[in-house]
């Protein structure tokens, strides 16, 4: 059974929120009030949703008595037997806890692993695809840190994205990514395996995470990269120590100021996920056992380019798609996660 009372309290607060808003507001509770209407919003559409096709229920019921109706009021009947479950299905997922990150834009880290030139360059590969992604739906990526090889893969890659639902679709990335190949670098035509690590962290805000300039430990220095113009002949680079946790970032733009901006959005994303983690074991072990140390016999994901085959091991599933996954094409992968994620939460609430 649905929890009635639950659904009129959450309609009656979405109604007060409409008309605060409606009233207007300081823009600071503006904000607040109107981060809370939209996360009522899917769970009000679906309440009444579900509750126009429970009146429509009763209606053709009521019909069944009268002869000349009776066949069009049972169509209606079979039509939304099968139609009620679907809705009850769809308003139990909007009722689930909502992560107080989905919203938030989200920051991507990727290194090579097991694997050396090759696992760099399939690093740069997986970044162009969360590009590609952005670019599809509409996101703004801003690169913060870019450190390539002599042939152009990645040392290591720092990726700001935003938009609607980022974090919500991009945080089932986390974690190892396998990829099967034969290297550029390989003369022999032999396919070898290596990996890429990926960590997707929510974007915190300074409300989220407390940092005294005591805690910190602040250098500039000369921006390294792969030569050429991607050397900094200036001490612009910034890298910030948080004392307390040993956390180090970078960041290398041309500018000093925008890079100390950037260094202190990444600590700060970095420990706002330290915290979620803290308050979630569970899902602590979980990434842990995801993203570990890089080595290929960790992972989420295998990327077999001589079959065109992506397989995501955690729920079993392949797709031969690997050139339209590559192309930024990653909705068939993220769908699947989000709704196997969402019936696991369903189960243990219905434990």
């Amino acid at each position: 059974m649905l929890p009635e009372d639950a659904l009129d309290q959450i309609t009656r607060r979405f109604e007060y929120l409409e008309a605060r808003l409606s009233a207007g507001a300081e823009p600071a509770e503006l904000a607040e009030l109107g981060r809370e209407y939209q996360g009522l919003k899917p769970v009000v559409a679906a309440t009444q949703e579900w509750r126009a096709a429970l009146s429509q229920r009763d209606e053709a019921r009521a019909l069944l008595a009268d002869p000349e109706m009776k066949a069009l009021a049972q169509d209606e009947l079979d039509t939304l037997a099968e139609r009620i479950p679907e809705l009850e299905a769809m308003l139990r997922v909007a009722l689930l806890p909502r992560d107080i990150a989905d919203e938030r834009p989200a920051l991507i880290e990727i290194r090579p692993g097991s694997g050396g030139e090759e696992a760099a360059l399939f690093a740069g590969d997986l970044l162009r695809m969360y590009q590609r992604y952005a670019d599809a739906r509409g996101w703004t990526s801003v690169m913060i840190a870019q450190t390539e090889t002599e042939l152009g893969g990645l040392r290591e890659a720092v990726m700001r994205i935003e938009g609607d639902g980022v974090f919500a679709r991009l945080k089932f990335e986390s974690g190892v990514h396998r990829v099967q190949r034969v290297p550029v670098t390989e003369s022999g035509g032999r396919i070898h395996t290596s990996a890429a690590t990926v960590a997707v962290l929510p974007e915190a805000r300074e409300v989220d995470i407390d940092i005294p300039d005591s805690d910190l430990r602040i250098d500039t220095m000369r921006a390294s990269g792969a030569g050429g113009q991607h050397v900094n002949t200036t001490d612009s680079a910034v890298r910030i120590t948080h004392l307390p946790s040993g956390l180090v970032v970078t960041s290398s733009e041309k500018s000093q100021h925008q890079n100390r901006r950037l260094a202190m959005e990444v600590l700060r994303a970095r420990l706002f996920d330290l915290e979620r983690r803290k308050e979630a074991e569970a899902r602590a072990a979980d990434r842990k056992a995801q993203v570990g140390t890089g080595d290929r016999s960790q992972r989420i994901r295998t990327y077999n380019f001589p079959q065109g085959r992506v397989t995501d091991h955690r729920i079993n599933l392949t797709l031969y798609a690997l050139a339209q996954v590559m192309a930024g094409d990653l909705d068939p992968v993220i769908d699947p996660l989000i709704a196997h994620d969402q019936a696991e939460r369903l189960a243990e609430l219905e434990a």
